[in-house]
This record gives structure tokens, C-alpha cells and sequence, in this order.
């Protein structure tokens, strides 16, 4: 039986000779490919048509990491603190959720993805949760240095499909993040949270597999669940059950 196809969102960067490249860490690659997954690298720039060619063609998609998504998308205010935003990148990631959903694609979406996800189905974020959110607790670690980092707990519901993928109701998690899920749409349902209240992950329900974690599971690998999350993404791709 062929391997699932994942497609995994890339971001812009030059390399050392000032060209314009798509890249991404390798951390995501090896979790699908760990996963039993075949990654399929998604550049920024196709139109609509490559996009329809992409979400006809592969099997699940992954939105990975990185910098902030435009605050015009949500409403929001420009901060000091935003970094790395790219409209390109944006546009790119929103018209893929949004087609992935309607065609019943399988998705996972991490960190930035996570917000992607949120923001595409009409949620808004805290441009800032240090500035913005009352009582939040320090979200925003070293990204250079704190990346397997287990900074704080996250609450699984109970009754939700994550915890039983995961078997545990109660995760030690990275945290890379100082952007945060404010307002969250009618499509999606929260079902993990931090110690202070902030989201930190979602399910579309009545889809095969729309999951979103605020967290960097493919940093967390030697973690069961961590493991878990990963291969229940891809054998949904492959049309298995979880």
C-alpha cells in the first residue's frame, strides 16, 4: 500500500547568496516521515488553481510553524512584538485550510498552524498574550534554545477525540509561541487548555481529522503522545482509522 502523501507548509528565506528560497525544519519532515508518512514539500505563491491540484492530489496536510499572520485577517491592532509576517505565506495557508476542510481532507496544524486554522474559519488571536491577556503565564520560551523545553502542562477534555488519540487527558508541552487563540470560531471547538485558560488545542468536528496543537509536538517525538498525534494524522491520510 502506497505511503499517505503530506503535504507540509513551507515558509520564505534567503539562503547565504541573497536568493529567495522555500524552507522548513527538518523536525517536520522526520515526525511524518516517523509517522509513516511521505512528506511533500507546499512552496507560497501557487494560485487557486495549484492549490485545488494540491488538496485533489494529497492525502493530508500539515501547517507548520512560524512567524505571525497579519493582524488585518483578525481584526487586530500592529504591535512591537510582531515578527516575520508574511502576506504571501498568508494567503497561501488560508486558502489551503479552507479547501482542505470543505474536500475532507485530513489536517494538522502546529503552533502558527494552529492560529492559521483558527484565524481561516473567523476566530482572532492576542497579537501579544503577555500584553493582552490578563493572568497569562509566559508562553513565549527561547525558540533557539527551549524547543524540547516541557514548559507547562496542557488539560485535554476528557471526552474529546485528542484524548483518546493521545491516551492522556494531561500533557508536559513546549511552548514557542507569544501570539494566542483570543476568540475561537463556530466551526472549531477548543479542547485543550494551559493552566491559564489559553487554547491551546482545537477539533473540527464532523471531519475526518481537523486537528490543531499550539504547541511543537514534532519537537517531542521521543514523547508517546507526541508519537501518537503523528501516526494518528497519517493513518487518517491513509483513509484508516486512528
Amino acid at each position: 500500500m502506497p505511503l499517505p502523501l503530506i503535504g507540509l507548509t513551507t515558509y520564505n528565506q534567503q539562503n547565504r547568496y541573497g536568493y529567495p528560497i522555500a524552507a522548513l525544519m527538518h523536525q517536520y519532515i522526520r515526525a511524518v516521515a516517523q509517522a509513516g508518512g511521505a512528506p511533500v514539500l507546499i512552496p507560497t505563491g501557487l494560485d487557486r488553481s495549484g492549490v485545488e491540484a494540491l488538496v485533489d492530489r494529497l492525502d493530508g496536510f500539515l501547517f507548520t510553524g512560524g512567524g505571525d499572520i497579519e493582524v488585518s485577517r483578525y481584526g487586530g491592532q500592529n504591535h512591537p512584538r510582531l515578527m516575520d509576517v508574511d502576506a504571501e505565506r498568508d494567503v497561501l495557508e488560508f486558502e489551503l485550510a479552507q479547501a482542505a476542510a470543505q474536500a475532507g481532507k485530513p489536517f494538522l496544524g502546529i503552533c502558527r498552524g494552529f492560529q492559521v486554522i483558527n484565524v481561516a474559519f473567523g476566530g482572532a488571536l492576542y497579537v501579544d498574550i503577555a500584553d493582552q491577556m490578563p493572568g497569562a503565564i509566559k508562553h513565549a520560551y527561547d525558540s533557539g534554545s527551549e524547543r524540547t523545553l516541557l514548559a507547562h502542562e496542557v488539560r485535554l477534555e476528557p471526552a474529546s477525540r485528542l484524548a483518546a488519540l493521545l491516551g492522556e487527558t494531561r500533557l508536559q508541552v513546549n511552548s514557542l509561541h507569544h501570539q494566542g487563540a483570543k476568540e475561537i470560531p463556530a466551526r472549531l471547538r477548543p479542547v485543550g487548555f494551559a493552566p491559564d485558560g489559553l487554547v491551546e488545542a482545537l477539533e473540527m468536528d464532523g471531519h475526518p481529522f481537523g486537528v490543531a496543537v499550539q504547541w511543537h509536538p514534532e519537537w517531542l517525538t521521543d514523547q508517546p503522545a507526541a508519537r501518537r498525534l503523528f501516526r494518528a494524522f497519517v493513518l487518517a491520510a491513509g483513509g484508516e482509522e486512528p
